[in-house]
């Protein structure tokens, strides 16, 4: 079992999973930060927004050094396994360890980013390190369109450089990252009757890998979405087909892991749609043998319901065939061409007595290219006859010319590790991009310890990293220039 080092950044930890914190739900997470920062005798401030500034004095001797921003979101994803009994309103993380890799039992770890905040709360907790002038800001509302970010006004930082603990792989440092929209589609609808004449049948998938929709779209996972709709239009060019119910995917930024479908086809056509769901299970199998091998196939009958008209079911099962989902462009620059630039990700339809809404995500290092993927997949809604909106979104971050925070960085992880980190952006949005817009002097990187499968109940957390972001992060402060 791996030794929990640094053991101040795991005593934090542990404290912070026992509270819930949904986005847009920190309310108990506020409240905590604010009364730790008051029984430390620290300045505290909690904005209008609910995001949390506590201000820690420097050390002796380095009260000339320009102040120093240290941020993380307080809210974490919410998923867990189909079958779990888990309340995150209520109920506390349960982690287990398994050789150097941490976990959560059934659920969400929460280490993005409550690792970033335990790292905060551990830099404020301690009278042994060496450093400047320092504000710890957590942010709320990150996971869902970085509202916590977005509603902070200018000012209530202070400080020039400002290191963001969001990342999910040890050993890089990131510049840039993609700004990102939301497209929200909604088929509305009066149900029929359960057609006469008519089978019933309740389709479902699960075991899927999912992940991040910025950090693994390129990957090649299986949709559950995508997978389903591929299944229904296929028959649907054979026969008549209604739709009762669609539920799949839960968070706009997740890649939908599972979810079921429930259906009316003729009588005298159950037998085929049997047979071709079988044989379309060992395709889709084929197809990701690589990313996804532990699919779960189930097909059954229903009973009976009321359904959604032939054209709305029609329409919907069309658009999500026919929606960008993927990688849409890798950027063109040489030295980025590795990255991707522009990508779509079907991340959940929900359905109810009256409306289906599907939901999904766009994100692009190139805010052109951001309109033009955003239009592309409101355009395929549209011609299906749904009503769209879209976010306002949040930008992209430009990589800063001459970063003095670059190169002091660089050098720390040198001195330390014998190398150079690895430099590059990073196509999940982060909330740098919205301090550009506010703040736009503020010289800024990101980086973090080595996570897996984030936004999955498959999330987990490398222990060893934790002990080599904490060593570089206090490296990096003992080395910020005077103001």
């Amino acid at each position: 079992m791996a030794e929990l080092k640094p053991a101040r950044v795991f005593e934090q930890f542990a404290k912070i999973n026992q509270i819930p914190r949904p986005s847009k739900h920190e309310e108990q997470m506020i409240a905590y930060l604010k009364e730790f920062g008051e029984d430390h005798g620290l300045e505290t401030k909690v904005d209008d927004t609910g995001n949390v500034l506590i201000r820690k004095p420097a050390t002796k001797g380095y009260e000339n050094r320009a102040t120093t921003i240290i941020q993380s979101h307080m809210d974490m994803v919410c998923d867990k396994l189909v079958d779990l009994n888990f309340d995150f309103s209520k109920d506390a993380i349960q982690t287990y360890v398994d050789g150097d890799w941490m976990h959560a039992k059934g659920t969400t770890l929460g280490a993005d980013d409550g690792i970033g905040d335990a790292i905060e709360l551990a830099i404020l907790d301690s009278d042994d390190i060496e450093h400047g002038p320092i504000e710890c800001v957590f942010t709320r509302d990150e996971e869902t369109q970085l509202t916590g970010a977005l509603g902070m006004k200018p000012g209530f930082m202070t400080g020039d450089y400002l290191i963001n603990l969001d990342s999910e792989e040890e050993g890089q440092v990131f510049i840039s990252c993609a700004g990102g929209r939301s497209t929200i589609a909604t088929f509305k609808f009066v149900r029929d009757a359960a057609p006469e004449g008519f089978f019933f049948l309740e389709a479902s998938i699960k075991g899927l890998n999912g992940g991040h929709s910025g950090d693994d779209i390129e990957k090649k996972r299986a949709n559950a979405i995508k997978i389903m709709a591929r299944f229904l239009f296929n028959e649907l060019q054979k026969m008549p087909l209604y739709v009762a119910q669609w539920n799949s995917g839960k968070m706009h930024n997740a890649i939908p892991r599972d979810g079921k479908v429930i259906f009316a086809v003729p009588n005298d056509k159950k037998e085929e749609v049997k047979a071709d769901w079988n044989m379309f299970a060992k395709d889709v199998e084929e197809e990701f043998h690589v990313t996804d091998t532990h699919m779960e196939w189930n097909l059954s009958s229903a009973d009976a319901q009321d359904v959604i008209p032939a054209n709305t079911s029609r329409n919907l099962i069309y658009a999500l065939q026919a929606v960008d989902n993927g990688v849409l462009t890798m950027c063109q620059d040489e030295i980025l061409a590795w990255m991707v630039e522009t990508s779509s990700n079907v991340a959940s339809v929900q359905s109810s007595d009256s409306e289906v809404v599907v939901v999904s995500s766009q994100r692009s290092n190139v805010m052109s290219n951001l309109d033009n993927m955003c239009n592309t997949v409101k355009a395929a809604f549209v011609l299906a006859g749904a009503g769209v909106e879209q976010t306002d979104g949040y930008p992209a971050w430009q990589p800063k010319h001459d970063s003095k925070l670059q190169k002091i960085t660089i050098a720390a992880y040198r001195k330390l590790f014998g190398k150079d980190p690895v430099v590059r952006g990073i196509h999940a949005g982060l909330e740098c991009g919205l301090f550009s817009e506010k703040y736009p002097n503020l010289d800024m990187v990101s980086f973090g310890p080595t996570l897996r499968n984030v936004h999955t109940p498959d999330e987990c957390l490398y222990i060893p990293t934790v002990q080599m972001v904490w060593d570089h992060l206090l490296e990096i402060l003992k080395n910020i220039p005077e103001k």
